[in-house]
Formats: C-alpha cells, sequence, structure tokens
C-alpha cells in the first residue's frame, strides 16, 4: 500500500493561536460553547442525538482550543489518529527522499498517514491530539522541545541525535566506526596530508565523524594542522570556500576529507576551474552516497537512508503500540570507494 506524502504547508488542521495555549478538557469545551458536558462527549463520541449546527460548533471549539481527550493525555492510545509525522530540515530536500520513502512505506502498509515539516511548523503537531508520534531529522528542533513533547507521552524517533529520555527513540548512524574505516584505508592507500572540510559543530554527526578522522591521524603518527580544517554547514558553496582558502594559503593537502557529499562536489568543482586534478592532484572524499556523488565518481560513506527510514518508522509505530522500546540504536555505514581516490598513492610519494 501506497501513500501520498502529505506537506504541511499545504493542509490545515489547527490555526497558530490554539497550539500556543495549554491543552483544553472537555468542560472548557463546553463552557466555550455554551453547551453541557454530555453534548460535547457525544459530539466527540459521534453520536447522532447531537443538531448539526451544535456538532460543527464544538468541533471547531475542540480544535481552536486544542482539545485532547483525557486517556490521550495520559496514556497514550494506540492508533488514535494513525497519522505519524516526519520533522526534517529544508536546507537540502533531495537529500531526505530515500529517508521519506522509507518512512512512507512502512508508514502505508500498516495503515499510517506521513505528515512531513519543517522546524518553523512542526513543533505545534508535536502532541497525541494530532499526530501518532514523530521521526525527527533536524538538528534546529531543539532538546527542549523534543523532551518537553516526550513527556507529555508523545513517541518520538530520532535520527539526528542521542537524547535519553523517557518515549525517545535514538536511531543513528555509526559515524565514528565508518569514518575511522574510510581514513585507515586512506592512510593504507599512501595519504599523509589532509585536511577536513566539516559541518555544524554543534552536531553530533560532525563531531563524530572529526574524532575518527583526528584519532587515526594520531595513530599514525599524522599531525592535523590546524589551518587545514574548515567548519561549513554542509552546503556545496562551502566545500568550494574551503578550498579557495587553502590555495591563498600556497599549499593544498593530498586529501580533502568532507563531512557530505555536497561539500564534497563544491571541491571538487573548485579544484576542476583551477585546473587541478582528481585524484592526480589532489583526492577528495564525501559522505552520504548521494546520487550526485555517484555521477562525480565521488569516495563517500554509503549510509542507508532508505532502510533508516523504514526501520524508524517500524520502531515509531510499534512503540506507538505499546513496546516502549527506547534504548538508543546505531545503524551501520559503508565505505564506497570510487575514483576520486587513487588506490596506490603512495607509489607516487616513495
Amino acid at each position: 500500500m501506497k501513500l501520498s506524502i502529505l506537506y504541511i504547508c499545504k493542509i490545515v488542521i489547527i490555526n497558530e493561536a490554539s497550539v500556543s495555549g495549554i491543552m483544553s478538557g472537555i468542560k472548557d469545551i463546553a463552557a466555550a460553547a455554551g453547551v453541557s458536558v454530555s453534548t460535547v462527549s457525544n459530539v466527540l463520541n459521534n453520536k447522532p442525538n447531537v443538531g448539526a449546527v451544535t456538532r460543527s460548533q464544538v468541533l471547531k471549539l475542540c480544535q481552536e482550543m486544542n482539545y485532547v481527550s483525557k486517556a490521550a493525555s495520559g496514556k497514550y492510545q494506540s492508533g488514535r489518529n494513525r497519522t505519524i509525522l516526519f520533522n526534517f530540515s529544508d536546507f537540502d530536500r533531495c537529500f531526505y527522499l530515500k529517508v521519506i520513502e522509507g518512512i512512507n512505506d512502512y508508514a502505508g502498509d500498516n495503515g499510517y498517514d506521513l505528515l512531513t515539516c519543517t522546524t518553523r511548523t512542526c513543533e505545534k503537531y508535536l502532541h497525541n491530539g494530532l499526530t501518532d508520534g514523530c521521526i525527527i531529522l533536524d538538528s534546529r528542533m531543539g532538546n527542549d522541545i523534543i523532551r518537553r513533547a516526550a513527556r507529555n507521552g508523545y513517541p518520538l524517533v530520532l535520527l539526528d541525535r542521542i537524547l535519553p529520555d523517557s518515549n525517545i527513540k535514538s536511531l543513528v548512524v555509526n559515524n565514528y566506526e565508518v569514518m575511522t574505516e574510510l581514513m585507515e584505508g586512506l592512510v593504507k592507500r599512501g595519504y599523509r596530508n589532509f585536511a577536513f572540510v566539516g559541518g555544524p559543530e554543534y552536531l553530533g554527526d560532525t563531531r563524530e565523524r572529526f574524532q575518527a578522522y583526528t584519532d587515526v591521524l594520531t595513530t599514525h603518527g599524522l599531525s592535523h594542522l590546524k589551518e587545514n580544517y574548515f567548519s561549513g554547514d554542509y552546503q556545496e558553496g562551502n566545500g568550494y570556500q574551503a578550498l579557495t582558502i587553502l590555495l591563498l594559503g600556497g599549499k593544498l593537502p593530498e586529501i580533502l576529507v568532507c563531512a557530505n557529499d555536497n561539500m564534497a562536489a563544491g571541491v571538487i568543482r573548485a579544484l576542476e576551474e583551477r585546473g587541478y586534478r582528481v585524484p592526480e592532484d589532489v583526492a577528495v572524499t564525501g559522505f552520504d552516497n548521494s546520487e550526485r556523488s555517484e555521477a562525480l565518481g565521488l569516495t563517500t560513506v554509503a549510509v542507508p537512508n532508505y532502510e533508516r527510514g523504514y526501520l524508524a518508522a517500524r520502531t515509531l509505530i510499534e512503540n506507538i503500540n505499546g513496546k516502549n522500546n527506547f534504548e538508543p540504536q546505531r545503524i551501520s555505514a559503508s565505505v564506497r570507494w570510487r575514483k576520486t581516490v587513487e588506490d596506490d598513492h603512495f607509489s607516487k610519494i616513495i
């Protein structure tokens, strides 16, 4: 069963005012509507003994006042909405397509709808009155917001960080292990002079990848030069700028290790524009194994994005249904050796 992905910017569930307040109870709805509590209960239970006008008024107030049933605000009731949420950063939507496909396939096969949103709109949907749970892959979503939702009994799966708390499952890439494998392979091929182009320093992914990079250099007695470290935001332009700055310093490393494929593409573009050959003059690696990396022949790390999306949806829905699996889990990735790295660079420097 396939489901169409609904984008939150194209649907209206509740208005801005309703989500900023505290969840209302059935007595509040009754008072606002000027009807009895039993009338509101009859509307919510879809009983036929309420007039159309009153029914419409009560349902409208439930949305506007952010009503969540007593059962949902206490212990989560499985299948209440049969809708899950995916929160992603909007900086590079192509990056998320495989993840979304995996989430959507599992959700659809199990009778759930999927809503997607970015940081600006996600927070107001993080409760049981509107969605049953959320998968997050967005570094800009604050930990305080995530914890607040979790402590209200709302299940979450995080793909971008480990955050121990009730109702939170972390499902993250084993960055350190696979970056160590990549770096060991580069050293084995004869590379000795490295530069690193990283992502935002506050991200766990960036820190883990850089830690593995420096640990391997230290293990082999190779120095890490401060001037050979650059921090970017995973955009192609950052890689281009990093290479430009290195050229201003007058000396290029043998290889630039980039924390994602976008920045690696920027490095390659800057090198080729200036007449340098990849990998003969300078080698380049990336991370993510995007479709573009294959076209570039980029040595990179393949992250199983479809599979982690599928697994995230399965874990979330199982937790919605009471499994309570909240132990952090790391997903393995693998190195893809391609033409932007020489197989035997060592023979050139002997």
